[in-house]
This record gives C-alpha cells, sequence and structure tokens, in this order.
C-alpha cells in the first residue's frame, strides 16, 4: 500500500465534496435543526462502518459534542442487539430498521440513513418507512445511483466509490452536523 497515495486520495475526495457537496451538507443540517428546534427525534441507521458512524453520531447529539448542554433527542437504531435479532429472525434482516422506524419514529422526526453503496436494502426500507410515517429523511451516500437519492428529502452524496473515502467523508459530515446544532442548540436559534 503507498500511504501518500492513500491520504492524497482521501484530500482529493474531501476537495471534491468541498466544490460540490457543501449545499447539500448546508441543507442537511437546516432540516434536522428544525427537527430538533420543534422538539422531535432523530433517528440514525447503517450497517458496518455506517452503524458504528451511526452510534458515534448519536452519542455526540445525546451526550455533547464540544460543549455541555442539554442532550438531544437522538438514537442509533443499530445498538439493541435483541431488537435487531429478533426482528431479523422474525421477520428478515431487510426489516430491522424500519421496523424501529414504526415504533419509534413520529411526524416531524427525521432519519438519517447512511450508506456507503447507497444499496443497503434495510437501510432503503428503513427509508421507505420513515416517508409513509411523515419523518423526514436525510441520506449520507457515495458516488453510485442511489434509491436512497430519489427517497431522502436531503442527500449527501461523496464523489467516490471507495468505501473508506466515503467514510472518511460521511464521518467529517457528521462531525459538521452535530457541531452545527449543538451551536445552535446553545444559541437558541
Amino acid at each position: 500500500m503507498d500511504l501518500t497515495a492513500a491520504i492524497e486520495e482521501s484530500i482529493r475526495v474531501k476537495q471534491d465534496f468541498l466544490a460540490q457537496g457543501v449545499s447539500a451538507l448546508e441543507a442537511g443540517i437546516d432540516l434536522l435543526w428544525e427537527v430538533v428546534r420543534q422538539g422531535g427525534t432523530i433517528l440514525i441507521c447503517g450497517n458496518g462502518g455506517s452503524a458504528a458512524d451511526a452510534q458515534h453520531f448519536a452519542a455526540e447529539l445525546v451526550v455533547r459534542f464540544k460543549q455541555n448542554r442539554e442532550a438531544i433527542p437522538c438514537i442509533a437504531l443499530t445498538t439493541d442487539t435483541s431488537i435487531l435479532t429478533a426482528s431479523a429472525n422474525d421477520f428478515s434482516y431487510e426489516g430491522v430498521f424500519a421496523r424501529q422506524v414504526e415504533a419509534l419514529g413520529r411526524k416531524g422526526d427525521a432519519l438519517v440513513a447512511i450508506s456507503t453503496s447507497g444499496t443497503s436494502k434495510n437501510v432503503i426500507a428503513a427509508v421507505e418507512t420513515a416517508k409513509e410515517r411523515g419523518l423526514k429523511v436525510v441520506s449520507l451516500i457515495g458516488a453510485k445511483p442511489s434509491p436512497l437519492q430519489e427517497l431522502s428529502d436531503v442527500c449527501i452524496k461523496v464523489p467516490s466509490s471507495t468505501t473508506a473515502r466515503i467514510q472518511e467523508v460521511h464521518e467529517l459530515c457528521l462531525h459538521i452536523i452535530a457541531e452545527e446544532i449543538e451551536d445552535r442548540f446553545i444559541l437558541g436559534n
């Protein structure tokens, strides 16, 4: 592995995102802030590394990002092993997040759907359920065409097909979203 090439690729993808994706990131921040401002809850889902990103993002909103403040209502749908395994066993793995959106999501809430491929069937099913229930949806995907782009209110698309580079930009975006929501929450605007 060429370490310099990997770092340069990461920088290039971030520069490309800066040129192409900032307006979607801003729209995602505004949408999620409006949900929080109106007293809604943010639900988040994803598989593998995206599941870890969901949990990381939820922790930063519920606990804190940089500043001590009141908790912001947010839950990662990737953490309850009993629900995940029962749903997968009794129904299908495709519905593990959709079932939780059905149980927990209310009109006025938002779902953050993370999928580097943009084709994760269980994430797509969760988004479809969210839309049926009146939730707003922000998705984070890679460069490949994805049904999530059409289903989402805001789609944050990373201009790369390399999973690691997509995940790096997703993490950057989630950090920026958490910081901005926290700042707005503290300022009350």
